[in-house]
């Protein structure tokens, strides 16, 4: 493990330039991940790890923006670290690298955080991208899922298995009766104009009702909101037929 002699960065501290954690068993990929994310002012690596224990030690430490960081990893994986890693500190941003045609890794990296899940074979200028989005506080997984029919099906599945396996009760949600309801609705797949003729209210109502769940939850989207809230027992998944198409 490799870590700056600066010491853990404040969150709140400004800089101009987003720290960054490697994370990856092979030293070789490491290095050439150094290599080009060093050629980029705007980037500064704050550590290296080659495990997912000494990831998670490192990031305690650390403190990143971003975590870069392969899947597979010697001991803890890399989903799993990444679940730690957004337990603890929800505003890193995890990017994954792994096989873009991992259906189950999509879906367990989605519910546990990852802003990002990209193909290790990904062009140096589409990675650069994609950091530079999680950086702004975007998600391109969400992308991956919603243009990939397959996979969005297998997101669903996996949402609704985990509604039946959790026996949380409603305990506290900071949002309204209403607002849950039309996030239920979102999570089954409906649009808002759907929403709107369920609810028997204006398309603007609902859209009213989605920009305050996505304040509340302090989220970025739809797709956001509705993981945060499954995880937390607040929405149960409503059969629709057109399950995933309106997000």
């Amino acid at each position: 493990m490799q870590a700056s002699a600066e010491g853990p960065r404040r969150r709140g501290d400004t800089a101009a330039k987003t720290n960054l954690v490697l994370v990856h068993a092979h030293t070789i990929y490491r290095e050439g991940l150094r290599y080009h994310f060093g050629q980029v002012p705007r980037y500064k690596i704050i550590g290296e790890a080659s495990n997912g224990q000494q990831a998670i030690r490192l990031v305690d430490y650390s403190n990143p923006d971003i975590i870069v960081m392969d899947v597979d990893l010697p001991g803890v994986n890399g989903i799993e670290v990444a679940r730690t890693v957004k337990l603890n500190h929800p505003n890193i941003g995890v990017i994954l690298l792994s096989d873009i045609n991992d259906q189950e890794g999509i879906v367990k990296s989605l519910r546990a955080g990852v802003a990002a899940y990209l193909s290790r074979t990904i062009d140096w200028d589409d990675l650069i991208n994609s950091v530079d989005m999680v950086r702004s506080g975007n998600y391109p997984i969400n992308d991956l899922v919603l243009n990939t029919p397959a996979v969005a099906a297998a997101v669903m599945d996996s949402f609704r298995q985990l509604t039946m396996d959790t026996h949380t009760e409603h305990v506290y949600s900071p949002m309204s009766p209403r607002e849950i309801e039309v996030l239920e609705l979102v999570a089954a797949g409906q649009t808002n104009k759907e929403i709107a003729a369920r609810l028997e209210i204006s398309n603007q109502t609902v859209k009213n009702h989605i920009s305050s769940i996505l304040r509340k939850l302090a989220v970025n989207d739809r797709t956001q909101a509705v993981v945060f809230a499954l995880q937390r027992g607040w929405i149960k998944i409503v059969q629709n037929d057109n399950s995933f198409s309106g997000m």
